[in-house]
Order: structure tokens, then sequence, then C-alpha cells
């Protein structure tokens, strides 16, 4: 299962699957979930196709000539799904420009992927002590990065939260738990917290729970982002 965000993952995507299917003749389907929303088609950011295949990569990095990353030395990982990696992007110029937070976006294209890659590693280390232990995939992207870790989709928190023992630190997962309807997408990612100024809220609250960052900061933040603390859960 894939849930591609640009067009290049869906191209990356389609021709494994034709490869996998159709010339080594196995047993299996892929299921791709391809969503309506229209918006500007980046370019590859490079040779990211392992990152594409086996669930995710870093999409965009923090300019590491910028501001923030040089004032505060603060740091954020904001992993996003589908069309929720455009409120990533946002999140990340906020943290930036406005709270002196240096953030990496990494688009997750299957969290199908990661889960059973973590099952797998996890089973192989368990039969073979012996060995020298296998790393997660997620454990090669993540392990030794610094900072705050958020995870955001439009589905709901299980499915984020069905790969956070592998993070290097628990992460915030976002999703849309519940039932909500609106007149907008934006109103409705606002509603569900899986918008830009919730997920730059929960990077800086990740930073709070390391000790990196002020709670008196975060609050100021909220207040800030116009983000209401006490509407309906």
């Amino acid at each position: 299962a894939y849930d591609p965000a640009f067009g290049y993952e869906l191209g990356v995507i389609i021709r494994e699957g034709i490869r996998r299917m159709y010339a080594e003749q196995e047993d299996l389907f892929y299921y791709i979930t391809v969503q309506n929303e229209q918006f500007p088609m980046p370019p590859s950011p490079g040779d990211v196709t392992e990152g594409i295949l086996r669930g995710m990569y870093r999409f965009r990095p923090a300019d590491p000539a910028s501001g923030a990353r040089r004032a505060s030395g603060l740091r954020a990982h904001l992993l996003a799904s589908g069309t929720i990696v455009n409120q990533a992007l946002e999140a990340q110029q906020l943290l930036g420009e406005r709270f002196g937070v240096a953030a990496d976006v990494w688009s997750v294209t299957s969290f199908k992927q990661l889960h059973q890659d973590g099952n797998e590693v996890e089973r192989w280390n368990r039969l073979h002590p012996l060995e020298t232990p296998r790393r997660t995939f997620i454990d090669q992207c993540l392990g030794k990065e610094k900072g705050a870790i958020v995870i955001a989709s439009d589905y709901v928190k299980a499915l984020p939260n069905s790969i956070a023992r592998w993070f290097p630190r628990p992460p915030v997962a976002l999703g849309t738990d519940g039932y909500g309807r609106s007149d907008s997408r934006a109103a409705l990612r606002r509603f569900f917290e899986v918008d830009a100024r919730s997920i730059a809220v929960a990077a800086l609250d990740g930073l709070a729970r390391e000790g990196k960052l002020e709670r008196q900061a975060v609050a100021a933040a909220i207040a800030a982002l116009d983000v209401d603390p006490e509407q309906v859960d």
C-alpha cells in the first residue's frame, strides 16, 4: 500500500509494481491511494527511489545556512504522507521564520512498508542473537538525527503510531480521528489539527518535552498561531 504525494513518487511506484507483477510474475498486488487535490508538482529532489519504495525519504532539508539553525540549534523532523506533505512544508517555513527551528520535511510514501520492515527486522534480530543486529529503515533514516519528530497524515493516529516504536524518540502523531465536516479542506484540516499551524505547535511541544524549549515559548506560539487550545477534541 502506497500513498504518494507527488507525480515522480507515483511514477516510481507504478514502474516497480509493473516490474514485480508482470516481469517477475510475483503473486502480489499494489494498492495506491491517489488524491484529487490540485497543487504544483515539484521535481524529484534527487535519487530517492529507494526511499520511495521503502516508505520514506527526506524531501526538503532545512537550509543549512539558515539563521534559524545558526541562532538556536533547535531541530525538528516533520514527516507527512500524501497531500499533508504540503502542510508540513508550510510548517517548516513557520518554524524557521518565526520560531528559530530548523526542520526537515520527510515524505512518507508507505506506512505499511515501514511497519512491515520494522516487524521483519525485529523478527530477524530475535532469531539471530549471535549476529550483528539489523537496523530498521526508519532507524537508518533518523537514528542519528537530533530534534523533535512529528508525523502527520490524513489517516487516524493509529497508523503513524503503528511505526512509532522504531523511532529514536517518541514522535508526535497527528491524524484525523473522530468525525467532522467542513466547507473547505483548510477548515477540515484545522479542525482535525493536521494543518501547518498544528504541525508547528506539535514540533515545538516535542522540543519542550525534550527540555530544549521552555513551556512558555510553546504557549506563546499557540497564541501567536491562533490555535484554540479549547477546541473540541
